[in-house]
């Protein structure tokens, strides 16, 4: 919170004026003493699996499809699936708005593949519903078709030196990121960029939760983590 925003908010409490949560970053108006809750978005796409990741590391996770079931989320997770069958989803439940609103107060969100297409601002020629908060231009299909899909290792300094096997699955890949916009993984070879963050929105092209590598899942809970506990994410 900056100085503006807690001077801000010493005004509304001094005339006694009731407070507009929406205006109050998510880190300063989280439920701090509730168990960790993390959402993961269930229209469409693999769902089930990131659900089974996060109890394994022993996280309680949440399927989300109404607006109602956001409230009181420390961390939201979008799956890979179709973004067009997503994102017109969001619209017709109503979804979009707020989950943009959530974003720009500061909820930590994860979108895999065709997640990482619906925080994009920009996703070139095509048209779609998306939620367009995050400063990358993404590629959509970049790699080919289905069939065309691969693993391969990454180096991913933020995970550790032990490379991470990352699946592929008719990938995205961003084509140039944004002032802000920290990129944590490359491809071997053609140096596309596969995974980025931008403070507290993380995306990636792969999908970790096919694997039995529990590391991604883990530095997005620590975001989760330090934005539920107030602490600024770096």
């Amino acid at each position: 919170m900056t100085v503006r925003d807690r001077e801000r908010l010493a005004e509304l409490v001094t005339a006694g004026q009731r407070l507009d949560t929406a205006s109050i970053p998510f880190a300063q108006s989280r439920k701090g003493t509730t168990p960790l809750q993390v959402g993961v978005l269930a229209l469409q796409g693999d769902f089930a699996e990131h659900l089974g990741t996060l109890h394994r590391l022993g996280v309680e996770g949440r399927p989300v499809r109404l607006v109602e079931e956001l409230e009181g989320l420390a961390g939201l997770m979008i799956p890979g699936g179709e973004s067009t069958t997503i994102g017109r989803l969001l619209v017709r439940f109503d979804l979009l708005p707020e989950l943009r609103r959530l974003a720009h107060r500061g909820l930590p969100i994860y979108g895999t593949c065709a997640g990482m297409i619906l925080l994009a601002k920009d996703i070139g020629p095509y048209e779609q519903p998306l939620m367009g908060v995050m400063d990358i231009v993404v590629r959509r299909n970049a790699f080919g078709r289905q069939i065309d899909s691969f693993e391969v290792d990454l180096l991913i300094p933020v995970l550790g030196e032990e490379p991470f096997r990352a699946v592929f699955i008719r990938a995205p890949y961003i084509e140039s990121v944004g002032e802000g916009v920290q990129i944590l993984a490359r491809l071997p070879g053609d140096g596309h960029i596969v995974a980025a963050r931008q403070g507290n929105l993380l995306v990636s092209a792969f999908h970790p939760e096919l694997t039995q590598d529990l590391r991604f899942h883990r530095y997005f809970l620590n975001m989760v983590s330090e934005a539920w506990h107030g602490q600024d994410c770096p």
